[in-house]
């Protein structure tokens, strides 16, 4: 156990001496070697750490930023605030904990571009919104978990693009983007629910079909396929 508890210590120390060396060298076999260097560890511990080499290396810098994203959150009365409220926080702090790697960061999208690597992206992606929701106290287990994390996925990669092109002072301007995303996304939520209702209320109306049947075998009119008719109750 204090084995491995060592090892995730010597992950994140080369992790967070490599990350200067992405500006220069791209997520690469170079700059990991250099960062564990940095760090002071030799090439068998570099390869103990990371035995899978740089894939397994940009997976730990998404597994750490949600680490560090989650800390960060614990230190805020979440119990007091709404939702929205939350995952707005969320959003944030992980932006907040990125902000010294911007530059790795925007270095690691065109990584997780390239056609081997897309889904770890989409697995990383994810992972970090599932944190989020987490966070947020979210329990769901049915569909919505699922739908859930696809619409902030989709907000957050639309910030995080924001956020790479953002100059304005304390990046108020993405935070103004993600409140506006994510206030899109309560509006469609309501009215997706409003429909849901509706639905459930035209539901327990009669059948115009089972109607018209009833009449036609109360007054002898020939009776209808049964297929037919059993398609037309159903629509």
């Amino acid at each position: 156990m204090d084995a491995a508890l060592d090892m995730d210590a010597v992950r994140d120390e080369i992790l967070l001496s490599t990350l200067p060396n992405i500006v220069f060298d791209g997520w690469s076999q170079q700059a990991l070697r250099d960062g564990a260097q940095m760090a002071g560890y030799d090439t068998a511990t570099m390869h103990r750490a990371f035995p899978g080499g740089v894939p397994e290396l940009v997976e730990h810098f998404g597994a750490w930023t949600d680490r560090r994203m989650l800390a960060e959150l614990d230190k805020h009365p979440l119990d007091e605030m709404r939702v929205g409220e939350k995952i707005a926080l969320a959003i944030r702090t992980h932006f907040e904990v990125l902000e010294p790697h911007m530059e790795a960061k925007r270095r690691l999208l065109a990584y997780l571009a390239m056609p081997q690597n897309i889904g770890m992206g989409l697995t990383m992606l994810y992972r970090t919104v599932d944190a989020m929701w987490f966070a947020a106290g979210d329990t769901a287990t049915d569909f919505n978990h699922y739908t859930k994390r696809a619409t902030l996925a989709a907000v957050l990669s639309s910030a995080t693009f924001y956020w790479l092109d953002d100059r304005s002072e304390g990046h108020a301007e993405t935070w103004a983007f993600v409140d506006r995303r994510l206030g899109d996304v309560m509006s469609m939520g309501k009215a997706m629910s409003a429909m849901g209702r509706a639905g459930r209320l035209l539901s327990h109306l009669p059948s115009p079909a089972r109607f018209a049947r009833q009449i036609r075998q109360r007054t002898g009119a020939a009776p209808v396929d049964t297929a037919s008719a059993h398609m037309a109750e159903n629509i």
